[in-house]
């Protein structure tokens, strides 16, 4: 009998202690699940989300206080569609200076689009390029730029500076992730196409000014002057999408 109390004792002990230990690990889970959470929350912070689906309050058309029709809602994309007119191009509401711009960008067949930084709104400039340098957007495959200027019109490239390895970037149809990173205190942009540093470069001063120099851009009264300005996208009289675009100031 003492024998079959003993061992009922000793069960009833483990089967308390057990219970004790999973409530040491629930509160465990739960601490490492709301810290995680908490970290989460804190990256996120650190970016601005200019698009992410649901909306197009970042933004508006270029030297206009509204945003264009064209631009559109798709899915979790924002799409462009050309229509009679041209000249729809967006920019960013806020302006910036030294940043990381990280989005995706697709193209239909035979598609050309751009994205600017840096740009300058003023009604003497009636289009966006004329101030900010551009990420070409485009379609290698099918689009006649990508066979000329040797190199630097190719989709991922600095427009018409620096060309981009065109075995990084996917084909019309498919997506493509970029990383465009500003810097003016540290004078250095760099590019990243599909999760791979593509290249570098300046940003201001001689160097910068060089490059202006031997491109068609040589001459233009504000391209490329301005260090604070708006991002923008390219109306470029094709179909083409942007998704998950998001910013941190640096």
């Amino acid at each position: 009998m003492k024998n079959i109390i003993s061992t009922t004792v000793i069960c009833v002990l483990l089967l308390v202690n057990c219970k004790e230990d999973n409530k040491d690990m629930e509160t465990e889970t739960i601490e490492d699940t709301e810290m995680a959470a908490m970290d989460d929350t804190d990256m996120q912070n650190e970016w601005t989300v200019l698009f992410d689906g649901t909306s197009t309050d970042a933004w508006r058309g270029y030297n206009d206080d509204g945003m264009y029709d064209n631009w559109t809602i798709d899915g979790d994309a924002l799409k462009f569609t050309p229509g009679d007119e041209g000249g729809k191009n967006i920019i960013t509401k806020d302006t910036f200076t030294n940043f990381v711009l990280s989005l995706d960008w697709k193209v239909a067949e035979g598609a050309n689009s751009g994205i600017f930084w840096s740009v300058y709104e003023d009604p003497k400039f009636s289009e966006a390029y004329q101030t900010g340098p551009e990420i070409q957007v485009l379609d290698n495959e099918r689009h006649p730029d990508a066979k000329v200027a040797n190199g630097t019109h190719t989709a991922g490239s600095l427009y018409d500076m620096i060309a981009m390895d065109p075995e990084l970037v996917n084909p019309a149809g498919e997506w493509n992730h970029i990383e465009l990173t500003i810097n003016h205190d540290e004078n250095i942009g760099k590019v990243s196409m599909n999760g791979t540093e593509a290249f570098t470069f300046p940003v201001h001063g001689p160097e910068w000014d060089d490059m202006v120099e031997n491109s068609k851009f040589k001459g233009w009264e504000g391209f490329g002057k301005y260090r604070t300005g708006h991002i923008g996208l390219q109306d470029h009289g094709d179909v083409v999408w942007f998704r998950y675009i998001k910013i941190k100031r640096l």
